[in-house]
């Protein structure tokens, strides 16, 4: 893990951030009807820190191993245009979509929590895990959240780009109560 100041000073350059869902959006448990659906719980404060950092600028994407629907339908409420699911190779995707958006790998992060994701988090220049990642995970991330998956670690994530970016207080103040 790198130091805060370097944390920092990588998450500054960001201008895409990319997320794993199982295990990053979700605490990693997956739920099927009877019918076959599959079904994830998605915490809304992660969604929440995903929509300021999308307001602030930061293009936002999701590249998962996982084909579900659910997640289509979380990531359109949210107003996340690119969604790859049923990624078996991460990386090539992830290149793909620098090319696609014109953004350098410096310029770009991607927070998982399973080996799959290491070729990413090494690739970008900014690499978070949440607190119940794999072990290689948290050897390779710059950054690892205090919270799990699922339960407040992007959040955690997104607040901390936004404040190495300097635009943390603009986030927060748009819901702020006006004093009285």
């Amino acid at each position: 893990m790198r130091s805060l100041d370097e944390c920092t000073a990588r998450a500054s350059r960001l201008k895409l951030m990319a997320f794993d869902v199982d295990g990053v959006l979700t605490d990693c448990s997956l739920f099927f009807t009877d019918a076959g659906t599959e079904i994830k719980a998605f915490n809304a404060r992660d969604g929440l820190g995903l929509s300021m950092l999308q307001k602030a600028g930061v293009t936002l994407a999701i590249i998962t191993g996982r084909d579900a629907a659910c997640v289509t339908w979380r990531m359109k409420n949210l107003g996340i245009e690119h969604v790859y699911q049923g990624i078996g190779h991460k990386l090539s995707t992830f290149r793909e979509l620098l090319a696609k958006i014109g953004v350098e790998p410096h310029e770009a992060g991607f927070m998982g929590d399973d080996i799959i994701d290491l070729q990413v988090m090494a690739e970008c220049g900014f690499s978070a895990a949440p607190a119940d990642c794999h072990e290689l995970n948290r050897q390779h991330a710059d950054y690892v959240a205090g919270k799990p998956g699922g339960h407040g670690a992007v959040r955690e994530v997104c607040e901390f780009i936004l404040a190495a970016q300097g635009k943390l207080d603009g986030a927060l103040a748009h819901y702020l109560p006006t004093p009285r």
